[in-house]
């Protein structure tokens, strides 16, 4: 039945981005009402947080009944519901199921739309978030050979796990995961398509759970928005073909497609979109401030748990009408994932980005076990690549930050003989 609410924040999209802010705005104001709207039966929410260092953040990812964050919040109400229309000047955003919300504060954190290169086809499958992954799983069942187009995260890991059938992997650069790292790096990663895997036969950790066969659980009515698929996607998903035996991966490079503008919302140093009142964190934004030059954005799901802190903190300084900075986690770009079942850390302008010629590059590689990559500029260390299990983060992070001056050390910086975690502590 449709209904007129009034309420003071209002938070659009359950993925990371969306819980991080919904949740951080009800616990720093449990007196007021606050509403998440999300298309899916399940919320994406943060578990197993460690502040690894001052900037490098390390978390997991579980998905969880709505339920789930109503019990932890009595004053957060989630609504499973798409956005129907939004009327900024008059503060009303209306949703499919006919409710209408008067806020005082908005915050849209409605992630990305893939970028198919066919829509409404049947053999072409865009995967971002957890019922496209699940469609794509059935799919893959009876399929004898498949093509995996993009050279992006999803990619990276899709080609690895999967198994039983043929993979054509097609991706427009010289050199495989050219998001994250360079082609030293992409080289490193290739005997691991071809090795026989590892045993990863160790329980998943995070509690899972799954949508009805309604279809309910489909992000918005076209299926096209929606959350990242997060870390460990692919954990609790059988990608097996109708092959028994693997037909290992051709990679076809240089294949270039048309590629979509960035159409993401852009917000300014506190959050703030062109309309008053009106916010955005994650994927669905674009950074319109200066940037650090040791940050940049990436739509990762690092930067969406950032975004949604920071996001709910402006929100509630405005409120409150006190001043707020920039948050720190802006000043450094960091991120920690896993590729081919290796531990990867990204740290500032890990590719040289930006910086064209001015630059020089340190590498250590030691095969089958890890691959150290630093950027510098000026004798400074301005990023890095770590592979493997290094335990350089912390340090190659405060030699970063406090742009030392280390021309004096050539290349005994990455001496495998030298102790560089003590010699800079």
């Amino acid at each position: 039945m449709a209904s007129d609410k009034q309420v003071t924040f209002v938070i659009v999209g359950g993925g990371i981005a969306g819980v991080t802010c919904a949740e951080q705005i009800a616990s720093q104001f449990p007196s007021d009402e606050v509403c998440l709207l999300t298309a899916s039966p399940l919320v994406k929410t943060v578990i197993n947080f460690k502040q690894v260092s001052k900037t490098l953040e390390e978390f997991d990812i579980e998905e969880q009944p709505s339920s789930v964050l109503e019990e932890k919040y009595p004053n957060l109400k989630v609504i499973q519901s798409a956005v129907k229309l939004l009327r900024a000047k008059e503060h009303l955003l209306q949703a499919e199921n006919g409710q209408t919300f008067h806020y005082k504060k908005l915050c849209l954190c409605s992630g990305g739309r893939p970028k198919l290169l066919i829509q409404d086809k049947p053999h072409v499958l865009g995967i971002r978030d957890t019922d496209s992954a699940q469609d794509f799983q059935k799919r893959l069942s009876k399929a004898k050979r498949i093509v995996v187009i993009g050279n992006g995260g999803i990619a990276l890991e899709l080609v690895y796990e999967v198994e039983g059938c043929e993979v054509i992997w097609a991706i427009k650069d010289k050199a495989i995961g050219n998001t994250f790292f360079d082609a030293g790096a992409a080289q490193f990663f290739i005997p691991s398509l071809e090795a026989e895997k590892k045993d990863r036969s160790l329980p998943c950790k995070r509690s899972r759970y799954t949508t009805d066969k309604t279809g309910v659980g489909h992000s918005g009515a076209s299926g096209e928005l929606g959350s990242a698929l997060g870390p460990d996607w692919h954990e609790g998903i059988e990608l097996r073909g109708a092959e028994q035996s693997s037909s290992g991966v051709h990679i076809e490079y240089e294949c270039e497609f048309d590629l979509a503008e960035d159409h993401g919302l852009r917000v300014d140093d506190h959050m703030r979109t062109s309309e008053q009142d009106v916010y955005a964190a994650g994927d669905v934004c674009t950074a319109g401030w200066k940037p650090s030059t040791l940050w940049q954005q990436m739509r990762l799901w690092t930067q969406a748990r950032q975004m949604g802190w920071y996001a709910a903190r402006c929100m509630a300084a405005d409120v409150l009408e006190e001043p707020i900075e920039l948050d720190f986690c802006f000043e450094l770009f960091t991120h920690i994932t896993k590729f081919f079942n290796y531990k990867v850390v990204l740290l500032g302008k890990f590719n040289a980005q930006g910086l064209g010629f001015d630059h020089e590059l340190l590498v250590r590689c030691t095969k089958g076990q890890e691959y150290v990559k630093v950027v510098l500029t000026g004798g400074r260390m301005v990023g890095a690549v770590l592979i493997g299990e290094t335990d350089l983060e912390e340090t190659f992070e405060n030699l970063i930050l406090n742009q030392m001056d280390l021309s004096r050390y050539g290349e005994e910086l990455l001496n495998p003989n030298i102790d560089i975690e003590d010699y800079f502590d």
